[in-house]
Protein backbone atom coordinates (compact mmCIF):
# COMPACT_ATOMS: atom_id res chain seq x y z
CA UNK A 1 0.00 0.00 0.00
CA UNK A 2 2.87 2.39 0.72
CA UNK A 3 4.19 2.09 -2.83
CA UNK A 4 0.73 2.70 -4.31
CA UNK A 5 0.07 5.82 -2.24
CA UNK A 6 3.58 7.08 -2.97
CA UNK A 7 2.85 6.76 -6.69
CA UNK A 8 -0.38 8.73 -6.22
CA UNK A 9 1.52 11.47 -4.37
CA UNK A 10 4.07 11.73 -7.18
CA UNK A 11 1.28 12.10 -9.77
CA UNK A 12 -0.52 14.70 -7.65
CA UNK A 13 2.72 16.63 -7.10
CA UNK A 14 3.31 16.66 -10.85
CA UNK A 15 -0.25 17.98 -11.31
CA UNK A 16 0.36 20.63 -8.65
CA UNK A 17 3.56 21.73 -10.39
CA UNK A 18 1.77 21.88 -13.76
CA UNK A 19 -1.05 23.99 -12.32
CA UNK A 20 1.50 26.20 -10.61
CA UNK A 21 3.14 27.01 -13.93
CA UNK A 22 -0.21 27.21 -15.71
CA UNK A 23 -1.59 29.80 -13.30
CA UNK A 24 1.55 31.72 -12.40
CA UNK A 25 2.76 32.33 -15.96
CA UNK A 26 0.38 35.29 -15.82
CA UNK A 27 2.41 36.99 -13.14
CA UNK A 28 5.52 36.86 -15.31
CA UNK A 29 4.07 38.03 -18.60
CA UNK A 30 0.88 39.97 -17.80
CA UNK A 31 2.49 43.41 -17.78
CA UNK A 32 4.83 42.77 -20.68
CA UNK A 33 1.93 41.73 -22.90
CA UNK A 34 -0.33 44.48 -21.56
CA UNK A 35 2.12 47.21 -22.62
CA UNK A 36 3.05 45.36 -25.83
CA UNK A 37 6.65 44.91 -24.74
CA UNK A 38 6.32 41.26 -25.81
CA UNK A 39 3.86 39.34 -27.93
CA UNK A 40 1.94 36.63 -26.01
CA UNK A 41 3.75 33.76 -27.74
CA UNK A 42 7.22 35.20 -27.17
CA UNK A 43 6.33 36.10 -23.57
CA UNK A 44 5.21 32.56 -22.78
CA UNK A 45 8.32 31.00 -24.32
CA UNK A 46 10.51 33.43 -22.38
CA UNK A 47 8.70 32.65 -19.13
CA UNK A 48 8.89 28.91 -19.76
CA UNK A 49 12.64 29.00 -20.37
CA UNK A 50 13.48 31.02 -17.27
CA UNK A 51 11.02 29.03 -15.15
CA UNK A 52 12.84 25.87 -16.24
CA UNK A 53 16.26 27.29 -15.38
CA UNK A 54 15.08 28.65 -12.03
CA UNK A 55 13.33 25.41 -11.06
CA UNK A 56 16.39 23.32 -11.92
CA UNK A 57 18.69 25.56 -9.88
CA UNK A 58 16.25 25.53 -6.97
CA UNK A 59 16.75 21.82 -6.36
CA UNK A 60 19.83 22.53 -4.22
CA UNK A 61 17.66 24.70 -1.95
CA UNK A 62 14.90 22.12 -1.55
CA UNK A 63 16.78 20.03 1.04
CA UNK A 64 17.00 23.03 3.38
CA UNK A 65 13.33 23.80 2.76
CA UNK A 66 12.23 20.24 3.52
CA UNK A 67 14.29 20.12 6.72
CA UNK A 68 12.96 23.41 8.08
CA UNK A 69 9.42 23.12 6.71
CA UNK A 70 7.36 20.29 8.21
CA UNK A 71 7.74 16.65 9.19
CA UNK A 72 5.24 13.90 8.44
CA UNK A 73 4.43 10.58 10.10
CA UNK A 74 6.11 7.64 8.36
CA UNK A 75 4.31 5.26 6.04
CA UNK A 76 0.84 5.52 4.49
CA UNK A 77 -0.29 7.95 7.17
CA UNK A 78 2.18 10.65 6.14
CA UNK A 79 1.58 9.97 2.45
CA UNK A 80 -2.18 10.27 3.04
CA UNK A 81 -1.66 13.72 4.57
CA UNK A 82 0.34 14.76 1.50
CA UNK A 83 -2.37 13.39 -0.80
CA UNK A 84 -5.13 15.36 0.92
CA UNK A 85 -3.03 18.54 1.03
CA UNK A 86 -2.12 18.33 -2.66
CA UNK A 87 -5.69 17.64 -3.80
CA UNK A 88 -7.08 20.54 -1.74
CA UNK A 89 -4.45 22.99 -3.02
CA UNK A 90 -5.00 21.93 -6.64
CA UNK A 91 -8.78 22.24 -6.30
CA UNK A 92 -8.54 25.71 -4.77
CA UNK A 93 -6.04 26.80 -7.40
CA UNK A 94 -8.35 25.71 -10.21
CA UNK A 95 -11.25 27.55 -8.63
CA UNK A 96 -9.24 30.77 -8.35
CA UNK A 97 -8.01 30.41 -11.94
CA UNK A 98 -11.60 29.90 -13.14
CA UNK A 99 -12.57 33.16 -11.47
CA UNK A 100 -9.47 34.99 -12.72
CA UNK A 101 -8.19 35.66 -9.19
CA UNK A 102 -4.40 35.71 -8.57
CA UNK A 103 -3.93 33.57 -5.43
CA UNK A 104 -0.92 31.83 -3.88
CA UNK A 105 -0.48 28.10 -4.56
CA UNK A 106 2.05 27.88 -1.71
CA UNK A 107 -0.42 29.22 0.84
CA UNK A 108 -3.04 26.78 -0.42
CA UNK A 109 -0.57 23.88 -0.11
CA UNK A 110 0.52 24.75 3.45
CA UNK A 111 -3.11 25.27 4.46
CA UNK A 112 -4.13 21.95 2.93
CA UNK A 113 -1.34 20.10 4.74
CA UNK A 114 -2.27 21.77 8.03
CA UNK A 115 -5.92 20.72 7.64
CA UNK A 116 -4.96 17.17 6.71
CA UNK A 117 -2.65 16.98 9.74
CA UNK A 118 -5.48 18.06 12.04
CA UNK A 119 -7.69 15.36 10.58
CA UNK A 120 -4.99 12.78 11.25
CA UNK A 121 -4.80 13.90 14.89
CA UNK A 122 -8.59 13.80 15.16
CA UNK A 123 -8.66 10.07 14.34
CA UNK A 124 -5.78 9.27 16.69
CA UNK A 125 -2.94 9.36 14.18
CA UNK A 126 0.21 11.40 13.97
CA UNK A 127 0.06 15.07 13.10
CA UNK A 128 2.24 17.28 10.96
CA UNK A 129 5.32 18.32 12.88
CA UNK A 130 6.34 21.97 12.69
CA UNK A 131 3.06 23.04 11.11
CA UNK A 132 2.64 25.93 13.56
CA UNK A 133 5.97 27.46 12.56
CA UNK A 134 5.27 26.71 8.89
CA UNK A 135 1.95 28.53 9.08
CA UNK A 136 3.61 31.47 10.81
CA UNK A 137 6.68 31.86 8.59
CA UNK A 138 5.33 30.54 5.27
CA UNK A 139 1.75 31.80 5.33
CA UNK A 140 0.90 34.43 7.93
CA UNK A 141 4.01 36.63 7.86
CA UNK A 142 4.50 36.50 4.06
CA UNK A 143 0.77 37.09 3.57
CA UNK A 144 0.84 40.18 5.77
CA UNK A 145 4.28 41.61 5.05
CA UNK A 146 5.34 40.82 1.48
CA UNK A 147 2.41 42.57 -0.29
CA UNK A 148 2.94 45.65 1.89
CA UNK A 149 6.66 45.78 1.06
CA UNK A 150 5.99 45.14 -2.64
CA UNK A 151 3.29 47.82 -2.83
CA UNK A 152 5.36 50.40 -0.94
CA UNK A 153 8.58 49.67 -2.80
CA UNK A 154 6.99 49.87 -6.26
CA UNK A 155 5.09 53.05 -5.30
CA UNK A 156 8.30 54.77 -4.14
CA UNK A 157 10.44 53.58 -7.06
CA UNK A 158 8.12 55.29 -9.53
CA UNK A 159 9.42 58.67 -8.25
CA UNK A 160 13.07 58.26 -9.33
CA UNK A 161 11.99 56.53 -12.55
CA UNK A 162 9.70 59.38 -13.59
CA UNK A 163 12.25 61.99 -12.44
CA UNK A 164 14.93 60.41 -14.58
CA UNK A 165 12.63 60.45 -17.63
CA UNK A 166 11.26 63.97 -17.09
CA UNK A 167 13.05 65.53 -20.09
CA UNK A 168 12.54 62.60 -22.47
CA UNK A 169 9.79 62.35 -25.05
CA UNK A 170 6.95 60.01 -23.94
CA UNK A 171 7.32 57.74 -26.96
CA UNK A 172 11.04 57.31 -26.24
CA UNK A 173 10.32 56.61 -22.55
CA UNK A 174 7.77 53.95 -23.49
CA UNK A 175 10.16 52.35 -25.96
CA UNK A 176 13.00 52.15 -23.44
CA UNK A 177 10.87 50.76 -20.64
CA UNK A 178 9.29 48.21 -22.94
CA UNK A 179 12.79 46.86 -23.52
CA UNK A 180 13.48 46.74 -19.80
CA UNK A 181 10.13 45.00 -19.30
CA UNK A 182 11.22 42.18 -21.56
CA UNK A 183 14.23 41.63 -19.31
CA UNK A 184 12.16 42.05 -16.14
CA UNK A 185 9.61 39.46 -17.33
CA UNK A 186 12.41 36.91 -17.64
CA UNK A 187 13.71 37.87 -14.19
CA UNK A 188 10.28 37.37 -12.60
CA UNK A 189 9.93 33.98 -14.32
CA UNK A 190 13.40 32.98 -13.07
CA UNK A 191 12.50 34.08 -9.54
CA UNK A 192 9.24 32.15 -9.74
CA UNK A 193 11.15 29.02 -10.76
CA UNK A 194 13.53 29.46 -7.83
CA UNK A 195 10.71 29.94 -5.36
CA UNK A 196 8.15 27.38 -6.48
CA UNK A 197 10.56 24.81 -7.85
CA UNK A 198 12.06 24.25 -4.43
CA UNK A 199 8.59 23.83 -2.91
CA UNK A 200 7.62 21.15 -5.41
CA UNK A 201 10.92 19.33 -4.88
CA UNK A 202 10.45 19.61 -1.11
CA UNK A 203 7.03 17.94 -1.35
CA UNK A 204 8.53 15.04 -3.29
CA UNK A 205 11.37 14.78 -0.77
CA UNK A 206 8.83 14.65 2.08
CA UNK A 207 7.04 11.85 0.23
CA UNK A 208 10.31 9.93 -0.17
CA UNK A 209 11.03 10.34 3.55
CA UNK A 210 7.54 9.22 4.57
CA UNK A 211 7.75 6.17 2.30
CA UNK A 212 11.22 5.31 3.58
CA UNK A 213 12.81 5.63 0.14
CA UNK A 214 15.32 8.35 1.07
CA UNK A 215 17.17 9.77 4.07
CA UNK A 216 16.68 13.42 3.14
CA UNK A 217 20.37 14.18 2.69
CA UNK A 218 20.10 15.05 -1.00
CA UNK A 219 17.60 15.56 -3.81
CA UNK A 220 17.42 12.74 -6.40
CA UNK A 221 17.93 13.93 -9.95
CA UNK A 222 14.48 12.73 -11.06
CA UNK A 223 12.84 14.93 -8.41
CA UNK A 224 14.53 18.07 -9.72
CA UNK A 225 13.74 17.15 -13.32
CA UNK A 226 10.09 16.34 -12.63
CA UNK A 227 9.57 19.60 -10.75
CA UNK A 228 11.20 21.72 -13.44
CA UNK A 229 9.60 19.98 -16.41
CA UNK A 230 6.05 20.08 -15.02
CA UNK A 231 6.26 23.75 -14.01
CA UNK A 232 7.61 24.53 -17.48
CA UNK A 233 4.90 22.48 -19.19
CA UNK A 234 2.23 24.35 -17.26
CA UNK A 235 3.83 27.65 -18.25
CA UNK A 236 3.72 26.73 -21.94
CA UNK A 237 -0.02 26.08 -21.77
CA UNK A 238 -0.52 29.39 -19.96
CA UNK A 239 -3.66 30.43 -18.08
CA UNK A 240 -4.54 33.89 -19.41
CA UNK A 241 -7.53 34.57 -17.15
CA UNK A 242 -5.31 35.79 -14.33
CA UNK A 243 -3.10 37.67 -16.78
CA UNK A 244 -6.10 39.71 -17.88
CA UNK A 245 -6.93 40.52 -14.26
CA UNK A 246 -3.41 41.73 -13.44
CA UNK A 247 -2.75 43.54 -16.71
CA UNK A 248 -6.14 45.10 -17.41
CA UNK A 249 -8.63 44.96 -14.56
CA UNK A 250 -7.02 46.02 -11.28
CA UNK A 251 -5.28 49.22 -12.43
CA UNK A 252 -4.01 51.10 -15.47
CA UNK A 253 -0.32 50.60 -16.11
CA UNK A 254 2.20 52.05 -18.58
CA UNK A 255 5.62 50.63 -19.61
CA UNK A 256 7.49 52.69 -17.00
CA UNK A 257 5.32 51.58 -14.10
CA UNK A 258 5.10 48.05 -15.41
CA UNK A 259 8.87 47.82 -15.55
CA UNK A 260 9.21 49.19 -12.00
CA UNK A 261 6.67 46.65 -10.70
CA UNK A 262 8.34 43.69 -12.36
CA UNK A 263 11.90 44.66 -11.41
CA UNK A 264 10.99 45.17 -7.75
CA UNK A 265 9.06 41.87 -7.68
CA UNK A 266 12.02 40.01 -9.18
CA UNK A 267 14.43 41.48 -6.61
CA UNK A 268 12.17 40.39 -3.76
CA UNK A 269 11.88 36.88 -5.21
CA UNK A 270 15.67 36.55 -5.49
CA UNK A 271 16.28 37.82 -1.97
CA UNK A 272 13.57 35.56 -0.55
CA UNK A 273 14.75 32.42 -2.34
CA UNK A 274 18.53 32.80 -2.12
CA UNK A 275 19.29 35.19 0.72
CA UNK A 276 16.58 34.53 3.30
CA UNK A 277 15.10 31.16 2.25
CA UNK A 278 11.65 32.65 2.66
CA UNK A 279 8.74 31.34 0.58
CA UNK A 280 7.40 34.44 -1.13
CA UNK A 281 4.37 34.24 -3.40
CA UNK A 282 5.11 35.48 -6.93
CA UNK A 283 1.40 36.17 -7.34
CA UNK A 284 1.21 38.34 -4.24
CA UNK A 285 4.39 40.25 -5.06
CA UNK A 286 3.53 41.06 -8.66
CA UNK A 287 -0.09 41.96 -7.87
CA UNK A 288 0.92 44.24 -5.00
CA UNK A 289 3.73 45.82 -7.03
CA UNK A 290 1.36 46.52 -9.91
CA UNK A 291 -1.05 48.19 -7.51
CA UNK A 292 1.73 50.25 -5.93
CA UNK A 293 3.17 51.43 -9.23
CA UNK A 294 -0.30 52.08 -10.66
CA UNK A 295 -1.39 54.10 -7.65
CA UNK A 296 1.52 56.52 -8.06
CA UNK A 297 -0.28 58.62 -10.65
CA UNK A 298 -2.09 61.95 -10.63
CA UNK A 299 -5.49 60.32 -11.05
CA UNK A 300 -7.23 57.28 -9.60
CA UNK A 301 -7.06 54.24 -11.88
CA UNK A 302 -7.51 51.35 -9.42
CA UNK A 303 -10.54 49.06 -9.35
CA UNK A 304 -10.86 49.15 -5.57
CA UNK A 305 -13.80 46.77 -5.39
CA UNK A 306 -11.81 44.10 -7.23
CA UNK A 307 -8.73 44.73 -5.08
CA UNK A 308 -10.77 44.25 -1.89
CA UNK A 309 -12.17 41.02 -3.30
CA UNK A 310 -8.68 39.75 -4.14
CA UNK A 311 -7.37 40.62 -0.66
CA UNK A 312 -10.28 38.80 0.93
CA UNK A 313 -9.59 35.68 -1.13
CA UNK A 314 -5.90 35.85 -0.22
CA UNK A 315 -6.90 35.66 3.44
CA UNK A 316 -9.41 32.90 2.70
CA UNK A 317 -6.97 30.74 0.69
CA UNK A 318 -5.16 28.93 3.56
CA UNK A 319 -8.39 28.59 5.55
CA UNK A 320 -10.39 27.13 2.67
CA UNK A 321 -7.56 24.79 1.67
CA UNK A 322 -7.21 23.64 5.30
CA UNK A 323 -10.94 22.89 5.53
CA UNK A 324 -10.89 20.90 2.30
CA UNK A 325 -7.70 19.10 3.33
CA UNK A 326 -9.32 18.16 6.65
CA UNK A 327 -12.34 16.60 4.92
CA UNK A 328 -10.25 14.78 2.33
CA UNK A 329 -7.87 13.39 4.96
CA UNK A 330 -10.81 11.99 6.93
CA UNK A 331 -12.16 10.38 3.77
CA UNK A 332 -8.77 8.81 2.99
CA UNK A 333 -8.22 7.42 6.50
CA UNK A 334 -9.60 3.92 5.74
CA UNK A 335 -7.14 3.54 2.85
CA UNK A 336 -4.16 4.07 5.15
CA UNK A 337 -4.77 0.92 7.17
Amino acid sequence: MTAVIFGVVVVLTAAFAFLNGFRDVSTSVALATRTRALTPSVAVLLAAFFNLVGALLSASLAVAVARTWISLPPGPEGLGILTAGLVSSCAWGLLMWRRGIPASSTHALVGGLAGAGLASLAVGGGGVGGVDQSLLFQVILPLLLSPVVAYSGAFLLVYPATWGARYTQPNVVNQRFRRSQAIAAGAVAFGHGLQDGQRVSAVLLLALLAAGYADGGSIPVWVALLSAVMITAGTLFGGWRISYTIGHKITRIDPLRGSVAQIFSAVMLFVGAIGLHWPLSTTHLVTASVLGAGENQNFSVTNRRLVIRILGLWLLTPVAAAALGFVLALALTPLEH
